[in-house]
């Protein structure tokens, strides 16, 4: 490594990716050096908009790139296994997009082969990085809402049916869940310590079998979840946690700008993010700490709660997949 900073390569060119690298100008620890694409032209355009040295057609060189500390992956989720399997093995620390993987059993594998290779490995979560996110957690905490008896959590937009979309595509571990449904699931973990049980799950389906609708209704311990997503509407995408004093509301909390206290109907605590960025940047500053302090994971968003949230989504699932 050099000095104080992480050098970071870019896997994949998409939207994600773009947005992760525009939010890398408010880190300070951390500068982009390397993007690799499956498509060379891409790779350089890509290059060319971020000032990034060096741009690859492919992927594994940019795992070999010796000027390289750490990888971003910002591919479509069934390749996120081989993505961070591949960066692993090339001695590599690794920031991957959610869901980290398609199954509980792919990202144990993830996990296993970063604590042998003693390489920093961590799933995406922004969300739980943001201010606002933080301070109702601190509120919570403190005591502000008394005990948490609901969440109310909901994120969705409309997302037009399209075969060829990658959000539709089967083969890409297409459809609503993965995609959008993760969102109120962390939330609701976020704010409970129990594992989700009792759960109902009520879905609806594109034409080709992919769900685009979901209400999800569950219990953590004695917290009552109320979750949904949905790719044929937009949901108010709010979080309410309700405690037996109060609440916490936070509007469009997935990328959180803020967050209100309530005692009953009343006002009595708010919370207001003005940062400039989308709001990646929290998250790679944070993984960039945590890898220049040599840790494996970051408690934010460690290993044993993504391995939780595979767990949740793929009991959902079940319910409708056979």
């Amino acid at each position: 490594m050099q000095g104080e900073k992480l050098r970071w390569g870019i896997i994949s060119t998409g939207n994600i990716a773009s947005d992760f690298c525009a939010d890398m100008t408010f880190v300070d620890n951390g500068e982009l050096v390397a993007v690799g694409s499956r498509n060379i032209e891409n790779a350089h355009a890509f290059a060319d908009k971020f000032s990034i040295t060096n741009a690859y057609g492919d992927y594994q060189s940019v795992y070999d790139d010796p000027n390289v500390d750490i990888i971003y992956v910002a591919t479509p989720h069934n390749l996120h296994f081989e993505n961070v399997r591949d960066a692993l093995m090339a001695g590599k620390h690794v920031l991957c997009e959610k869901p980290i993987t398609i199954s509980s059993e792919e990202s144990q594998q993830l996990f296993d082969l970063a604590k042998q290779k003693q390489l920093f490995l961590m799933e995406a979560m922004w969300t739980y990085f943001l201010p606002a996110i933080v301070k109702a957690q601190q509120w919570v905490a403190q005591g502000r809402i008394g005990k948490v008896k609901q969440i109310k959590a909901d994120f969705g937009y409309p997302m037009p049916y399209q075969l060829e979309s990658r959000v539709y595509r089967e083969d890409l571990a297409g459809g609503c869940l993965l995609d959008m449904g993760i969102y109120p699931l962390a939330i609701s973990t976020l704010f409970t310590d129990a594992e989700l049980d009792n759960f109902y799950v009520k879905p609806q389906f594109a034409p080709n079998g992919v769900e685009d609708d979901l209400v999800i209704l569950a219990n953590a311990g004695d917290v009552h979840l109320t979750l949904g997503t949905s790719f044929q509407c937009k949901l108010h995408n709010w979080a309410i946690i309700i405690g037996e004093k109060g609440s916490v509301v936070i509007p469009d909390f997935w990328r959180a700008k803020s967050c209100e206290l309530y005692h009953s109907d009343d006002l009595v605590n708010s919370f207001q993010d003005n940062r400039q960025s989308i709001g990646l940047n929290y998250e790679a500053q944070a993984a960039g700490e945590a890898v220049l302090a040599n840790k494996l994971e970051h408690p934010n968003m460690p290993h044993a709660v993504s391995q939780q949230l595979q767990k949740q989504m793929e009991a959902i699932r079940s319910t409708y997949i056979k």
